[in-house]
């Protein structure tokens, strides 16, 4: 909220709590309380990342529309990068960050990179760091390139899948990234890797 007051941008924030186990619903409330223009996403049990990205973007009622993962990797004031490419004569419809520098544990990164791989071999896409939590689209966008199969981590490949089908370019900007302080990773986790195995599967037969 303060970078949107110090950009001056007219708009809202949309928190998605997807299943948290901790007091982050309790924390959200006192914050809404406080701020009027955040709207608040709740989850009782945890429907994966796609799905909770998906419901964030259905609710905004903006002209464009920004997502950031809330897991303290990125910096918000890092959208001074990407917003220039929204609004420039030549201005593009889909801006995303990349991380330069990711700092994620060695086997998170060799797996997005085995996933890079595969979305470039099943679905001809390839973006440099697909899954970069950090874009700016139009809302024309979302209507035509809503990701629907996808509910975890295939969500990035559906929604560029969908960009290249469309013929919508994107420009991609350099962000920075931390490392992860808080909560639990789950891009090594077996059970995440296989459901995005079944989604990229499914996602093929419906080409």
């Amino acid at each position: 909220m303060q970078w949107m007051e110090e950009k001056r941008i007219v708009g809202e924030v949309i928190v998605v709590d997807d299943g948290s186990s901790d007091a982050t619903s309790e924390v959200l409330q006192k914050i809404r309380n406080q701020k009027s223009k955040i709207n608040i996403i709740t989850y009782p049990t945890n429907l994966g990342y796609g799905a909770a990205v998906r419901s964030g973007c259905d609710l905004a009622q903006g002209e464009w529309i920004a997502f950031m993962d809330s897991d303290g990797q990125f910096d918000v004031r890092d959208f001074n990068k990407l917003l220039p490419h929204c609004t420039s004569p030549l201005r593009h419809l889909v801006t995303i960050g990349r991380r330069r520098r990711r700092a994620d544990p060695l086997m998170r990164k060799m797996n997005a990179k085995i996933f890079s791989l595969l979305s470039w071999i099943v679905l001809g896409v390839w973006v440099r760091d697909i899954n970069c939590g950090m874009k700016i689209f139009h809302r024309s966008v979302w209507e035509k390139c809503r990701p629907e199969i996808s509910t975890g981590a295939l969500f990035n490949a559906e929604f560029f899948y969908k960009l290249k089908k469309e013929g919508i370019a994107w420009k991609q900007v350099d962000v920075q990234h931390f490392p992860r302080r808080f909560g639990t990773q789950t891009g090594a986790n077996l059970k995440v890797i296989g459901r995005m195995v079944c989604e990229l599967l499914q996602l093929k037969r419906n080409k």
